[in-house]
């Protein structure tokens, strides 16, 4: 089997691989990260004389939290409802409205001239960014913070669906209409199906965006709760090991959304239609 650009020899020529491999190469990346966690935490411990929290009070800290014990006097589970909520909710609309912004820019030629130039324009403004904006225009609380996530994830997917509409190849798109397809078929058939692995692409981005922003957001946007105010806060209660299972709570989340989520949609979407690198048998 030819393996495409990949020389002979090199690590990734070889995709074949058994279950054990497949597990260790799992396993080690998470025992170097908690080796380098501890060896940290004492370093930290020797040479400046702080407590610094080690993988195993962080891991007997979450338990101790799971099992009821408060949070800035809440449960955990009040806090990671909030960001969780926050975050699918902004994500949600952004999703929305960028892809939808996304195909409209790329199937009408004038809005495309008039709104892409902005899209690219804004795109790489940092989330942070916005937080001054939100707060003087919608306040401290709840909105200002849906708001911010909503901008850090909706500028990459509406340019990602623009670029993926736009670069459909041109073949598929005359020869469904020599068979007669008409504009809205030729979307909904030939150029979505065929943009799908950039718009994936450009979903994938702005989840990661909301959730970064996301926790930048309830660190200054005065939420009183989630796990960003949490992470915040623990620098008036000197709760670090409580910080410290935060941010592995997000850490966990963000992998589990793109490991799950998206792999999930890849597999019913991108694979079943058969939209996937395939490699030539000699």
């Amino acid at each position: 089997m030819d393996n495409g650009f990949w020389l002979e020899g090199s690590p990734w020529a070889n995709t074949q691989e058994g279950p054990s491999q497949t597990l260790g190469q799992r396993i080690i990346p998470c025992l170097v990260l908690l080796a380098a966690w501890q060896g940290l935490a004492l370093l930290v411990l020797l040479l400046r004389g702080i407590s610094f929290p080690t993988p195993l009070e962080t891991l007997l800290q979450l338990g101790r939290l799971l099992a009821g014990s408060p949070l800035l006097g809440s449960s955990i589970y009040l806090h990671l409802g909030a960001s969780l909520g926050r975050w699918l909710l902004a994500f949600t609309l952004a999703a929305l409205l960028g892809m939808g912004i996304g195909i409209l820019t790329a199937w009408l030629p004038g809005l495309d001239s008039l709104l892409t130039p902005l899209l690219v324009l804004l795109q790489p403004v940092p989330s942070l960014a916005w937080i001054p904006i939100a707060i003087l225009l919608l306040g401290l609380g709840y909105t200002s913070t849906v708001s911010i996530i909503f901008l850090a994830a909706f500028f990459p997917i509406a340019v990602n669906t623009n670029g993926g509409i736009k670069n459909v190849n041109p073949l598929y798109i005359r020869a469904a209409r020599m068979l007669g397809a008409k504009n809205r078929r030729l979307l909904c058939q030939v150029a979505l199906p065929a943009a799908l692995p950039q718009i994936l692409s450009g979903l994938r981005i702005g989840l990661a965006n909301g959730w970064r922003a996301l926790i930048a957001a309830e660190m200054v946007a005065g939420t009183g709760s989630g796990l960003g105010y949490a992470i915040y806060q623990s620098r008036w209660s000197l709760d670090y090991t409580s910080a410290f299972v935060c941010i592995s709570l997000i850490a966990l989340i963000g992998l589990g959304a793109e490991r799950f989520i998206f792999s999930f949609i890849e597999d019913r979407t991108i694979k079943s239609w058969g939209i996937t690198i395939r490699e030539d048998k000699e």
